[in-house]
């Protein structure tokens, strides 16, 4: 199953573009099998993804994109939030209270620069300094392609994901319509559910997958 678990929409994510309806609509008309609505520190309630599910006839999960203080974080199995889950250990407490699942979302920000970063000896320095930083440890898993990171970004992002043994993901980050089909998750098993999706991320059962080429970052829209 091709899932998507990074997307946003408006108004739930202020800094989204398009309308939960027509982010579902393209995702099917992606080939997608499914979307995780992930909006930024705002959590859909059950009856309202039991409705969209029913009104579309298509798989959407509910998640939600943490902004903490040293990144952010794809969260699977939280209902609500609540204050301090900007500080990560207290984040990883909660989660791990639920029973569910972070996973570090565009690992490449604050820890990757492109310029300095195209000389080997400097971008290296900077994969040594994120594979010592503390919050990937709490994570169940990276984001390895990010539809919206450049070639460099997400290259950085899967050399990182592979030093730290960590499994990856992938995501659209959608903002906007048209970026959506960018990247996703490839599940080896069914998914129907979060309670499938948490128990598949939990296994490993599943890699990052991007579907189409990526834009560059002056054309990649705004949005976090």
């Amino acid at each position: 199953m091709l899932i998507d678990l990074h997307t946003h929409s408006y108004p739930k994510s202020d800094d989204s573009f398009v309308a939960v309806d027509d982010l579902i609509d393209q995702a099917k008309a992606c080939k997608l099998d499914g979307i995780c609505l992930t909006d930024h520190d705002v959590f859909w309630t059950v009856d309202e993804i039991r409705e969209l599910c029913r009104r579309h006839q298509f798989l959407v999960l509910p998640g939600c994109e943490i902004n903490t203080d040293t990144g952010h974080a794809l969260v699977f199995g939280l209902e609500r939030y609540e204050f301090g889950l900007h500080k990560p250990p207290f984040l990883w407490e909660k989660v791990r209270e639920k029973g569910g699942v972070i996973i570090a979302a565009h690992p490449y920000r604050r820890r990757f620069l492109e310029e300095p970063g195209r000389e080997p000896q400097a971008r290296e320095e900077m994969l040594e300094r994120a594979c010592a930083d503390g919050f990937f440890q709490l994570c169940d898993a990276i984001e390895g392609i990010n539809g919206r990171g450049t070639v460099l970004e997400n290259k950085f992002a899967q050399d990182l994901g592979h030093r730290l043994g960590a499994k990856m993901t992938g995501g659209s980050d959608s903002h906007r319509a048209h970026q959506m089909g960018t990247a996703a998750t490839r599940f080896e098993k069914k998914v129907t559910g979060l309670e499938d999706l948490i128990r598949e991320l939990r296994a490993g059962r599943f890699r990052a997958e991007e579907l189409a080429q990526q834009e560059t970052a002056a054309n990649s829209g705004s949005g976090t």
